[in-house]
């Protein structure tokens, strides 16, 4: 099979491909195709996501600019705060993003699974010739019109088949289809379908089961979360022409977004107030332009903080002034005289821009990636801090004056 590996950011490599191949890799947004002038070759260079997907006979592999793990972390922690510590087996950075969880995921369902399968009551809906748990008197009556037999009835059944394991089979499976798993994870991923004989995988596009932590179910909540990860990506099987397409991708934009917006909702718990994501505002008085700012807290005594979080800048140096007039359509429309921006940290700095005669600061931040978990959750805080210090200090009830900032701003 050929193999062609991208790395986020890194310039453009010329590459042998059909037209039908670049096709395919321009729809699943894998990367940015272009014919070179005069050659019959193509420049191709990473987009906006990572992740690897197979194009006929081409296994295509987008690497981030960030290490795996980093990456693993920042999606895990958008989906659950409380869970995100467990890290201690994802494999390093030259791992692909699927390997690195189909290794981690393997490592937590068979260690779950070596002290037996998970079993539970489930409601079961039958049509039995004997009784068994209750007579459904309604469904009865309606589908059998007086007859006796057969008997439509309820039972709870003791089973394996219980959303736990079914979740956990589901993601095994999925895994087992995508490319880029190593010989070594799939066959513990085939280790893991044997032992989950008896279970219902559920049917591609039904909802996966819910789940509820529990006592119980304790010693499958590491895989339980990383089940839910896997099964919430963008996975996907498809056709273009005659050529088969599967693969799993990461909306990188997307995932650093989440994993901002959660860390600062939770970083601002101990200071009260309430957050809202993708708020919907409008620029204009018919609310024809909406507005979807990233986060909004509102503070004790309704005041506001507006930020959006950038995964990375536009242009070659410098914060994009794209966003730099959007924080200031957010600012405008909510009447608030200061504005954050969080970029995922490249060539730029910290920087502060006073808007001219609009009375309006615009703070632009970074977040360096490429640190410890626990010291990503640092910079947050640290944000979080600026956030709360220059928000917009109100004068006292009853007493005159004009808006002030507290701390620096």
């Amino acid at each position: 099979m050929r193999q062609l590996t991208l790395t986020e950011g890194s310039p453009a490599e010329t590459y042998d491909l059909t037209t039908k191949e670049a096709e395919a890799i321009a729809g699943a947004e894998l990367g940015e195709v272009a014919r070179l002038p005069g050659a019959s070759d193509w420049s191709i260079s990473a987009g906006r996501k990572i992740g690897v997907a197979r194009i006929g006979d081409l296994q295509l592999t987008v690497r981030p600019k960030i290490p795996i793990d980093r990456l693993i972390f920042l999606m895990s922690y958008a989906r659950d705060p409380k869970f995100w510590r467990d890290q201690s087996v994802l494999l390093g950075v030259d791992s692909d993003i699927t390997e690195a969880l189909a290794h981690a995921f393997g490592f937590h369902a068979s260690k779950a699974l070596d002290q037996g399968l998970l079993q539970g009551y489930r409601r079961t809906d039958d049509s039995l010739s004997v009784v068994r748990g209750r007579i459904r008197v309604g469904d009865q009556i309606s589908r059998h019109y007086g007859r006796g037999l057969p008997l439509e009835i309820t039972y709870d059944d003791f089973t394996v088949d219980v959303a736990e394991n079914q979740v956990l089979l589901t993601a095994a499976l999925l895994l087992l289809r995508m490319p880029g798993v190593r010989p070594t994870s799939r066959d513990i991923l085939q280790r893991l379908r044997l032992k989950l004989a008896g279970v219902s995988p559920v049917p591609r596009g039904q909802r996966t089961p819910g789940w509820v932590a529990s006592r119980l179910n304790t010693r499958y909540q590491p895989a339980l979360r990383l089940a839910d990860l896997i099964l919430a990506g963008n996975s996907f099987e498809q056709n273009v022409g005659d050529i088969q397409v599967t693969g799993f991708i990461v909306d990188m934009w997307k995932a650093y977004e989440d994993f901002v917006c959660v860390a600062l909702r939770e970083a601002l718990r101990a200071h009260g107030g309430r957050v809202a994501l993708q708020s919907k505002l409008h620029l204009d008085e018919g609310e024809q332009v909406e507005l979807r700012p990233d986060f909004l807290w509102t503070a004790p005594y309704h005041q506001q903080v507006v930020a959006d979080a950038k995964y990375k800048a536009e242009k070659p140096s410098g914060f994009p002034q794209a966003d730099l007039y959007q924080l200031l359509a957010y600012c405008t429309v909510l009447r608030i005289p200061i504005g954050h921006l969080i970029y995922a940290k490249g060539n730029e700095k910290p920087a502060s821009h006073v808007v001219r005669n609009a009375g309006v600061v615009i703070r632009c931040h970074t977040l360096d990636l490429e640190q410890s978990p626990r010291q990503v959750l640092g910079q947050i805080a640290a944000i979080a801090t600026e956030l709360v210090r220059g928000r917009p200090k109100w004068p006292s009830e009853g007493t005159a004056g004009t808006l002030a900032f507290t701390g620096d701003g």
